[in-house]
C-alpha cells in the first residue's frame, strides 16, 4: 500500500500532541486500502485486515473468532476524518456481504483522544479494553499475612484454577469469551509458559493459593509489534492478575502487585503494562490505584454488522 508520508507525519505529529507517550505512527500493515474524502478535500485513509481465528487458537479466548480490523491514517483530521473512515468501512462491510455472528469490528487508538472518542460512539463502537501503563519507581513492601512466591510448573494445577477464575469473570465484563475450549487452551499455553520459567507468582494464605500474577517480559524495538504501541525498551506484561472471589476485597491484589511490580523492576523493565476492560467493576478500579493509566483504547463492536 502507498500511502502519503505527509498522512503519517500528520498523525504522528498529532499523537505527540495528544500523548507524549505514544510512538511514532509507522507504516500501515498490509490489508484492504479504503479511503474517504472530507468536505474540504482532505482524503483519509485506513487498512482493514480480516482475520478468522482457528477454534484452536488461544485467541479465541480474547476476542471473536472472525475479526475486521481497521488501522486508520487520519493525519491531523481528528473527529471529522474518523467519522469519514467509519462511514467508509461501514459502506465496505455492506459490500462483502453479512457477516458471522462471532465477529467484530475492532480498532485500537489512542485513550486520551477525546475528539476522535466522539465518532467511535456515533457509530455503535465500543471502549472494551484499554492497554495500561506504569511507569512510576516500584512501591516499598505491603504488610499482610501472605506467602508470596515464584510459581513453577509443579504449580500448574493451581495456576490454572486462578486463571480460568480471572477468564469467567472477565467474560462476563469485558472482550474476554469463556469458550469450551477454555480450560484445555489455558493448561497447554500455562505449562508451555511455567517450564520455559516464564515469571509468575503465586499468593498463599494458609498454605492455599488465593492470587496469581502471570507475566512476561516484552522488548518494544524497531519491526516488533510492542514498538507500534509502547516506548522503545524493556517492558514487563502483566498478563493475568487473579484473587479467588472469597479472597477479594481484603488487600491480596495489593500486596501481591507491590511484590511483583518489585521484581520486574528488578529484571532491568522500564516500566509495565497490561489490557483491562473498563466495564470491569474490579480492575477498573483496581489498575489506576496501582499507578496504571491508559494509554490506547480497543474499540469493538460484535458483530460485525452491527457498524453504524
Amino acid at each position: 500500500m502507498t500511502v502519503s508520508r505527509g498522512l503519517v507525519e500528520a498523525q504522528s505529529a498529532r499523537f505527540a500532541g495528544i500523548d507524549r507517550l505514544l510512538p511514532a505512527v509507522g507504516p500501515p500493515p498490509e490489508g484492504d486500502v479504503i479511503t474517504a474524502a472530507l468536505p474540504d478535500g482532505t482524503r483519509v485513509a485506513g487498512v482493514v485486515q480480516r482475520k478468522l481465528h482457528e477454534r484452536t487458537s488461544p485467541a479465541r479466548l480474547w476476542s471473536a473468532t472472525e475479526v475486521w480490523e481497521l488501522t486508520p491514517l487520519l493525519g491531523g483530521t481528528g473527529a471529522v476524518g474518523m467519522d469519514a473512515l467509519l462511514r467508509a468501512w461501514r459502506h465496505r462491510l455492506d459490500r462483502v456481504g453479512p457477516a458471522e455472528r462471532d465477529s467484530a469490528c475492532v480498532l485500537t487508538w489512542p485513550s486520551r483522544d477525546a475528539e476522535a472518542a466522539r465518532a467511535l460512539l456515533d457509530h455503535g463502537l465500543v471502549p472494551l479494553t484499554v492497554i495500561a501503563v506504569r511507569l512510576a519507581a516500584p512501591p516499598p513492601p505491603v504488610a499482610g499475612p501472605l506467602v508470596i512466591r515464584r510459581a513453577g510448573l509443579a504449580d500448574l494445577e493451581a495456576v490454572l484454577h486462578l486463571a480460568l477464575t480471572e477468564l469467567r469473570y472477565s467474560a462476563l465484563v469485558g472482550s474476554t469469551v469463556d469458550r469450551p475450549e477454555a480450560a484445555a487452551l489455558k493448561r497447554r499455553s500455562l505449562a508451555e509458559r511455567l517450564a520455559a520459567g516464564g515469571p509468575a507468582w503465586l499468593a498463599e494464605r494458609d498454605g492455599i493459593a488465593v492470587g496469581l500474577a502471570e507475566c512476561a517480559v516484552v522488548t518494544a524495538e524497531p519491526g516488533g509489534w510492542a514498538a507500534t504501541k509502547l516506548p522503545q525498551g524493556r517492558w514487563a506484561y502483566v498478563n493475568c492478575v487473579s484473587v479467588l472471589p472469597g479472597a477479594r476485597g481484603i488487600g491480596v491484589g495489593r500486596q501481591l502487585m507491590a511484590h511483583v511490580h518489585r521484581e520486574l523492576h528488578r529484571m532491568g523493565t522500564v516500566g509495565s503494562y497490561l489490557y483491562y476492560n473498563p466495564p470491569n467493576p474490579l480492575s477498573s478500579v483496581f489498575w489506576p490505584r496501582q499507578g496504571y493509566r491508559p494509554l490506547w483504547t480497543v474499540w469493538e463492536v460484535r458483530p460485525a454488522g452491527a457498524l453504524r
